[in-house]
């Protein structure tokens, strides 16, 4: 009698219903449609990347791209066939950001590329593009946002893009969502420096997860700290793809967990994809307009890591200019370099911004500030590897090497000196040591 009243007195009780959604993200592509070469070996190739995620959305996971699928000048991929790859993921992708490098190849071409998708492309603050999605998985609300990073009207160069405070465009779509959407989670997808990110979440409470774009940072699964957002990020070139999995119970977020996929070797291609990406690349390489890039200007003895690659650069800098001082951001390398004949294809993607070299004199209390500058960029890209002597002498003046983007751009507060232009470029003398 007593089993038969706890009995019933279970079946009394609301049922617990709990709901696991997986999301997927992946960001700045940049036309990489090859496996390459990584510090942690191979990596990347985007008929492995199609194969995973269409496992996994037929699975029900949401995936999303968080921008900068193009980029104009580099790999070559990208200018003979631009947005070719944006309708493969069609059934796959959920959503994708709008990144800074979307219309390098001008409005129309845009608004070309984007006919060609049946996903939407999403900014809160640009006008023009969708504001936010909602998608409701086993009856669970998933309210999507993307963000223009601040630096987008310095960076877009097209016609016909106007941007809005990110900030204040965060706050409005988070209330709507969570007003008037009834979302029960907020993710942000991109497309915004890593460290504008953490700020994004401290400024804007109701975010839950944001995938992190545009630093083309690796960064595993973590709360964000003084916040109750996580955060992820990918890395860069499909190298990987960041997973998250909220769990909910009667449509409440009660737990989150998350990962790095690495694409590698592990991961078995779609046979169609990869077909297609072997015939494009022979032609892109049979190409008269392009075929140059694909011959051999060097050969590298041994391989090099991306720092092995930094120290290497700064050296020659200083060498070239007769500097005391080297310094270049981390984001100027996005790869390493394996032992064998060099192509400047390959180049390129290693060194993929044309830098020109640009030297300050300056007394050695300034270029302090320049070292404790970069020492406060620790942890995102505008960090810097630096060649510089073992001490610094308080009496003596300092020729200091770096580049046109850095002295006028990323570390211009700092830089506050007569820039003489030496007309010489990074990417050029690093060529011409790797061809000695």
């Amino acid at each position: 009698m007593r089993t038969l009243f706890l009995l019933l007195c279970l079946a009394a009780l609301p049922l617990r219903a709990e709901t696991t959604v997986t999301l997927l993200h992946f960001s700045d592509y940049h036309s990489h449609a090859l496996p390459f070469y990584t510090d942690e070996g191979d990596r990347g190739g985007i008929a492995r990347a199609v194969r995973y995620l269409a496992g996994e959305k037929r699975r029900g996971a949401l995936v999303f791209n968080g921008g900068d699928t193009i980029n104009k000048g580099a790999p070559a991929w990208s200018d003979k066939y631009r947005c070719v790859e944006w309708p493969w993921w069609n059934g796959i992708v959920d959503a994708m950001a709008f990144g800074n490098h979307d219309a390098d190849y001008s409005r129309v071409v845009f608004d070309e590329c984007r006919r060609a998708i049946t996903y939407p492309i999403v900014s809160t603050n640009t006008a023009g593009l969708q504001r936010h999605a909602v998608f409701v998985v086993q009856g669970v609300r998933i309210g999507v946002f993307a963000i223009a990073g601040s630096d987008f009207p310095s960076l877009v160069k097209a016609d016909g893009f106007n941007f809005g405070d990110p900030v204040a465009a965060a706050r409005d779509v988070v209330r709507e969502l969570r007003d008037r959407q009834h979302v029960d989670a907020v993710v942000m997808i991109g497309h915004e420096h890593v460290e504008d990110d953490y700020a994004l979440a401290h400024a804007v409470p109701g975010i839950d997860l944001i995938f992190g774009s545009h630093s083309h940072l690796k960064r595993d699964f973590a709360r964000i700290d003084g916040t109750g957002t996580w955060f992820i990020s990918p890395f860069q070139y499909l190298a990987y793809i960041s997973r998250v999995e909220m769990t909910f119970e009667n449509r409440k977020l009660t737990g989150v967990r998350g990962n790095l996929i690495a694409v590698d070797r592990k991961l078995p291609e779609d046979r169609k994809v990869a077909r297609r990406v072997r015939q494009m690349q022979r032609a892109l390489e049979k190409d008269p307009e392009y075929r140059d890039l694909f011959k051999t200007i060097g050969h590298v003895d041994h391989p090099m890591t991306v720092r092995d690659l930094a120290t290497l650069t700064l050296d020659e800098m200083r060498r070239a200019v007769h500097a005391d001082v080297a310094l270049s951001t981390v984001s100027s390398f996005r790869g390493a370099l394996d032992r064998g004949p060099l192509t400047m294809e390959q180049l390129r993607a290693a060194l993929p911004y044309d830098n020109e070299i640009v030297v300050c004199t300056m007394p050695a209390a300034a270029l302090q500030r320049v070292l404790d500058f970069s020492a406060s960029r620790t942890g995102t890209d505008s960090e810097s590897f630096i060649s510089s002597p073992a001490s610094i002498d308080a009496s003596h003046d300092y020729r200091v090497a770096t580049t046109d983007y850095v002295a006028n751009a990323a570390y211009r507060e700092v830089f506050d000196c007569a820039k003489e232009k030496t007309g010489k470029g990074v990417r050029e003398l690093v060529r011409e040591r790797l061809a000695r």
